[in-house]
């Protein structure tokens, strides 16, 4: 099998824009790894690439329904299908992805328990309470039954919460489990670059992809997907662009303090993304200060010219 070309880097590096023109090169076709692109109807605020924009096949988009259980399990066996059938067609695999643990998932040896996977009875009761009782009711309850993993995980982040109380009832330890992460072997084979952007180029980067979205319809998105029904989804803590437009639609602050919002949510991302990244030895990493993606395509590949086949 052809090795998979994984794409990877924070929020505004310009990892799709790079993953179409390495498709393009090798030839590939692109497999997104990114948690919120998978949701059909969140284009605007995730930065999916437009259909006519789409230079090469792209795949892991639009699998879910905003707010249906999604997770890195699913996507694991998705992306390896997907694998399978690229290589099949002669094609390279293009993994594009900002969401460290769906890169992982996608190519490295990582078991997921059950609990991982979406219809989980223990996982409903988490959300429920959260949902009744508030975030910190359920930390509260993984700090007493896993205090360990209680202390590496934010109390806000209501999913990861719930998935370390999965693995608990399992007999199972999310600490123990990301500790395990750094040692854990490739399933396929595969190599990475990533995308170094200066950090005060980053945030600029940022802020006027923001901008952007609003300019392009991201208020109109979230009405759409509010009068859809989805506001669970759109109103989830990991959808940055979203529940903070739902903030001010709803008269809770002003749309320009919406925008600065996001812009500050995606900053933080942006960091969390980079730690992730970095502390992965794999990757080789290009300077992708220019923006250019043709030119950082070229440097990528050469990059990783004695690994490709």
């Amino acid at each position: 099998m052809r090795p998979v070309v994984c794409v990877v880097g924070p929020t505004a590096s310009g990892k799709s824009d790079v993953a179409q023109q390495l498709a393009l090169a090798l030839p590939g076709e692109v497999v997104s790894a990114d948690s919120m692109q998978v949701y059909r109807g969140m284009d605007i605020g995730t930065g999916k690439v437009p259909p006519s924009e789409r230079l090469v096949p792209h795949h892991g988009l639009d699998l879910a329904d905003p707010g249906q259980p999604y997770s890195a399990a699913l996507f694991q066996a998705y992306a390896r299908g997907c694998f399978r059938a690229i290589d099949e067609r002669g094609a390279y695999p293009v993994l594009a992805g900002g969401t460290g643990l769906y890169v992982r998932a996608a190519i490295d040896d990582y078991d997921f328990p059950a609990g991982e996977q979406v219809g989980n009875p223990v996982r409903d009761a988490c959300m429920a309470l959260a949902e009744e009782q508030g975030p910190m009711a359920l930390w509260q309850r993984l700090r007493d039954v896993d205090p360990d993993s209680a202390a590496v995980i934010h109390p806000n982040n209501v999913r990861r919460v719930a998935r370390a109380l999965e693995l608990a009832s399992e007999g199972g330890s999310y600490a123990v489990q990301k500790r395990n992460l750094a040692t854990i072997g490739q399933a396929v084979p595969a190599v990475m670059v990533g995308l170094a952007v200066d950090p005060d180029l980053l945030r600029a980067r940022i802020d006027r992809r923001v901008d952007a979205m609003v300019e392009q319809g991201l208020v109109e998105e979230v009405k759409a997907l509010l009068n859809g029904g989805y506001r669970e989804g759109v109103t989830a803590p990991q959808a940055i662009g979203y529940k903070e437009i739902v903030e001010a639609l709803e008269g809770r602050c002003t749309l320009d303090e919406a925008v600065e919002a996001i812009k500050a949510a995606t900053r933080r991302y942006a960091k969390r993304q980079r730690s992730w990244f970095r502390r992965d030895g794999r990757i080789r990493w290009v300077d992708a200060d220019s923006g250019d993606a043709a030119a950082i395509a070229r440097a990528a590949l050469a990059a990783l010219a004695g690994d490709l086949r």
